[in-house]
């Protein structure tokens, strides 16, 4: 009976083991092993590396600033319904600049929805909830307009659309601005995750890789008692000198990453949401003056004017993010604005109280000009705790992109570059492992 024919792969495993009882064998097992380990180091090298710089590069370029034009069309809604609030209490006496500051605010709104959407992915939460305040904003200006309309003319039916357009806002539009902005930080908080982990595949590739070309070098020396193998000597020295760019340059791409989150993303967050908190405190402020008490709230069985009382809660949350705005600043630059908008926000509480003992006592002209008037108003105190935190936000924005560019700069070229080396370094292999054979020739 003839013998069972044997399979290609058990032929080669024979072929391999005969090799293997011979140096030459040996050493062109060695050489390819080598020539592996390194190869592999490099493209494992590359492949994590360009991953992360991709994930920098869009915390840089996309997900911070999709975040923020978020937190900018939360801020840009807020501010347009104080100043239509604003704008109403004046009455037939409307400002240009209430009016302007109205509709720029509208314009911006709707132009970060434009963008948001441009960006947003397909089917996504963040793109449905754009669908819908693009339908929203459209009401609310309707709504705006009626309420302007029949204030000129004398009609208190103004003020109810007013009331109108303010729920709409506050109950549907001002959170589904939240929730995109969630979102988006939810994206930038994913990009920091695959932009920073280390790569610790490619480490230890390359630790192999240098073990195993030490390893060769000692055997090498074992049987000839040479020192150096010229070939071994140099694809060490390649896949040292890529295994070091590795991990320094990740180690400085994840601490300036690092930084710009720290010193940049946490300061935003708490900066964007002081100057929400504020937004909210003026509109609620306003609108107490339109309502005159029409609008009640019970809180463990006392009643409070909700408007007033929405107002406390908001100058809470803004006296909290100032102070926790300020313990972040870490320099004189970010922490003097923080300083001017407290400032503000102090002045903001005592002219308040002010014009609300003047509301409550039945002197409302009193109490309108103490909100909106020329000089002296809460008014001014509004504005000076948005410009010291548009400032402060300005500052902060700076120092995110300047940490976030370095961080991202640093692995520059390093997945080019440790390719190169890795492939000088398997070549350095398998010539000096050639150097030996040639011995047995």
């Amino acid at each position: 009976m003839p013998p069972a024919r044997r399979t290609a792969f058990a032929e080669g495993a024979e072929r391999l083991r005969a090799a293997a009882t011979t140096e030459p064998g040996r050493l062109r097992i060695i050489g390819a092993v080598l020539a592996l380990l390194v190869v592999s180091f490099g493209a494992v090298t590359a492949w994590q590396t360009s991953t992360r710089s991709a994930a920098a590069d869009d915390v840089l370029r996309r997900s911070q600033p999709l975040s923020s034009g978020a937190a900018g069309i939360y801020r840009s809604l807020a501010d347009a319904n104080a100043a239509a609030s604003s704008g109403f209490l004046a009455g037939g006496q409307e400002n240009a600049g209430s009016r302007d500051r109205y509709e720029k605010d509208v314009r911006a709104a709707a132009t970060g929805l434009v963008t948001a959407a441009a960006n947003a992915e397909p089917g996504s939460d963040s793109e449905t909830t754009i669908a819908r305040l693009n339908e929203l904003l459209p009401e609310y200006k309707g709504l705006i307009e009626r309420a302007r309309t029949y204030n000129r003319q004398g009609y208190p039916v103004g003020g109810a659309y007013l009331r109108y357009a303010n729920e709409k806002m506050q109950k549907e539009m001002l959170p589904a601005a939240e929730d995109l902005h969630t979102t988006e930080n939810r994206r930038l908080d994913a990009d920091y995750a695959d932009a920073t982990p280390y790569p610790w595949a490619a480490i230890g590739l390359g630790v192999l890789a240098l073990a195993a070309l030490g390893w060769a070098q000692h055997r090498t020396y074992r049987r000839t008692h040479r020192v150096l193998n010229h070939g071994l000597v140099a694809a060490t020295a390649a896949t040292t000198a890529a295994l070091l760019w590795l991990v320094v340059g990740h180690a400085v791409a994840r601490s300036g990453l690092e930084g710009s989150y720290q010193h940049g993303i946490r300061s935003l967050n708490v900066l964007h949401d002081a100057r929400i908190a504020s937004l909210k405190a003026r509109g609620n402020e306003n609108l107490s003056l339109v309502a005159r008490g029409a609008e009640t709230i019970t809180v463990d069985g006392t009643t409070y004017d909700a408007y007033y009382h929405h107002f406390d809660e908001d100058m809470v949350v803004l006296g909290e993010r100032l102070a926790a705005a300020a313990r972040l600043a870490d320099d004189r630059a970010g922490a003097a604005p923080v300083e001017a908008a407290e400032d503000d926000m102090a002045a903001w509480k005592r002219r308040h109280a002010s014009a609300r003992a003047e509301d409550e006592n039945g002197n409302y002209q009193q109490a309108l000009d103490k909100v909106i008037g020329a000089k002296g108003a809460t008014g001014e105190c509004f504005d000076g705790v948005d410009r010291g935190l548009a400032r402060a936000i300005a500052h902060e924005r700076a120092r995110f992109q300047q940490a976030a560019s370095d961080g991202r700069d640093a692995m520059t070229g390093l997945p080019a570059g440790a390719v190169v080396l890795t492939v000088l370094g398997a070549a350095g292999a398998v010539a000096g492992i050639g150097r030996r054979l040639s011995e047995y020739r």
